[in-house]
């Protein structure tokens, strides 16, 4: 009888395609796989950890702990570690919990199965256990980074950027499509960077014209662009092809050019507002998620009157806000003092964030009315819950449908008329099946 293993992937989508992976290698193998189990029952746990931001790496310590206290009482027979944590901190993790059977990193995780069985094993490359609903699935295209932004700690945990192979994706695509997945979340360190390191180009807008040719792949959405040297080609792609989603994920940061400088994000305020008009202009309706950081060393107030007032501009449909965390080993770490006070940077952070909350209200309120194509990932109580092209899973505003007035299908289509907003939610009624 194979042994159970359970899996727990902590952190972000990327960690979460290894642990996927890990799966599908566990399952080729006869071995039993859970994922995320809330009272994991199985004789192995493999706990996939985040090393990025200090409340990540805690949580991951404390998740390693947890289970090591569970194998200390007989509740689990082995418990391994890997990912971004224990690629960063090996040294000091083997030293300070022994109880750990094997620490892997973010890279040479598939050792643990060869270690496990003592023998080769079937590599089945590219057949994923999903572990998100069957119909989207997460398209991890590259590792690593090379932009050393002075605040950022992943180019240590990962590396220099490392493409996938373009034809190994597409397979993958079509490997996942023919087992039920109509959605891809396209998603890297840096997705515009994808092939440069390949041949000195960027092939990131071909990458998702193939994809976007694959019959079954219903929609295509991209995650984590870099604002230089973007490919502006990408741009006609989303507009032209109609499965790849009008939205982009696209971390700005700041707007200060002293800001700017000091993150070594090798952009200018100028650039940046040309950069987000010209999005606007060459997709009409795009929607733009970004990502921005306040209380960096050396952030004036100036600087931030000069954030709020570019939010209040740019009205970015999606948009996320961080308090600067010194973490180790990073430039800024190294090269600045911590010098904005913690308070200061909450009321900052609190500032932005009632902003953007004003904004997407106005912005969500303007979709009431009108007939938006929507995907069904579950039912809950008395609403079935799905999503636009404009909303990527779990971070974005969803669709509440009520579930009284027909029988929707998780995983299809519908054509549903938006009726009420609220800041991050809409609620709507469905008019007929989009086959």
């Amino acid at each position: 009888m194979s042994k159970t293993i359970d899996i727990i992937s902590l952190g972000c989508s990327k960690n979460l395609v290894d642990s996927e992976t890990l799966m599908g290698l566990m399952e080729a193998n006869g071995y039993a796989c859970t994922h995320d189990s809330d009272d994991p029952q199985g004789e192995i746990v493999v706990v996939n950890t985040c090393g990025f931001i200090a409340d990540a790496k805690e949580e991951s310590i404390n998740t390693i702990l947890e289970f090591a206290q569970a194998k200390t009482e007989g509740r689990i027979e082995k418990l391994f570690v890997m990912g971004c944590l224990s690629e960063r901190y090996l040294a000091d993790l083997e030293a300070e919990i022994p109880e750990v059977d094997g620490w892997y990193g973010k890279f040479n995780y598939k050792k643990l199965l060869n270690d496990l069985k003592g023998a080769d094993f079937n590599a089945c490359e590219g057949k994923r256990h999903i572990t998100t609903p069957r119909h989207y699935a997460y398209m991890k295209i590259s590792e690593g980074c090379d932009r050393h932004c002075a605040y950022c700690a992943i180019p240590l945990i990962t590396g220099k950027h490392q493409s996938r192979p373009m034809q190994e994706i597409l397979d993958e695509v079509r490997y996942l499509v023919s087992q039920g997945t109509k959605e891809f979340n396209v998603i890297a360190q840096e997705l515009t960077y994808y092939g440069v390191d390949l041949d000195g180009k960027q092939h990131i807008a071909e990458l998702i014209e193939q994809m976007a040719d694959i019959p079954g792949v219903e929609w295509i959405r991209l995650h984590y662009a870099y604002p230089t040297h973007f490919p502006w080609d990408l741009l006609r792609v989303i507009r032209e092809k109609q499965n790849v989603c009008k939205y982009l994920d696209i971390a700005l940061q700041h707007i200060s050019d002293n800001m700017l400088t000091r993150m070594r994000r090798h952009v200018t305020k100028e650039e940046t507002y040309e950069l987000v008009r010209r999005m606007r202009e060459e997709v009409p309706g795009i929607h733009i998620r970004t990502t921005l950081l306040v209380g960096f060393p050396g952030e004036t107030d100036e600087d931030f009157e000069e954030l709020k007032a570019f939010v209040k501009w740019a009205r970015f449909e999606r948009m996320g806000a961080f308090a600067y965390s010194e973490e180790e080993g990073t430039y800024s770490a190294e090269a600045y003092e911590d010098d904005v006070p913690e308070d200061v940077k909450q009321s900052r952070l609190d500032k932005l964030m009632r902003i953007q909350q004003n904004i997407s209200a106005e912005l969500e309120a303007e979709k009431v009315g009108q007939v938006l194509k929507v995907i069904i990932d579950r039912r809950e109580g008395d609403y079935y819950i799905g999503r636009t092209e404009f909303c990527s899973p779990e971070v974005d505003p969803e669709v509440l449908i009520p579930a009284a007035e027909a029988e929707l299908t998780v995983g299809d289509f519908y054509d549903v008329k938006i009726t009420d907003s609220e800041e991050f939610d809409l609620y709507g009624t469905t008019i007929i099946k989009n086959l």
